[in-house]
């Protein structure tokens, strides 16, 4: 399987320096197709995740927390009561690439 035909979650993120263009909003939609219920919002992606309480919120803080050390690409993560929320962008070039969605996916999968 090409790396282009791959699925996302099966993909691995890349590092970026900083020179590459940000996707566009319709590049940015392509992508957003593949991952489950996300949303584009000001250069970001974002979701919202729901728990019965606290402590398995924190579990899976925790859990994303792993994945982006292990992918080298960090989100921002709210922690609140019941839920967490996750955004998702490419600080270095102010907007989101593939490793944003990349992440994404493999969020989707450990939830």
């Amino acid at each position: 399987m090409s790396r282009d035909s791959m699925e996302l979650s099966e993909k691995k993120c890349k590092a970026c320096e900083g020179w590459e263009k940000p996707f566009t909003k319709a590049e940015a939609e392509k992508y957003l197709n593949q991952v489950n219920n996300w949303r584009l919002s000001d250069n970001q992606i974002e979701k919202e995740f729901r728990f019965k309480n606290f402590k398995e919120g924190l579990e899976f803080v925790n859990k994303v927390g792993n994945i982006a050390e292990e992918e080298g690409h960090h989100p921002d993560v709210y922690l609140s009561y019941r839920k967490v929320i996750i955004k998702l962008t490419t600080h270095a070039i102010k907007g989101l690439s593939e490793s944003d969605f990349i992440l994404a996916a493999k969020i989707d999968k450990s939830f």
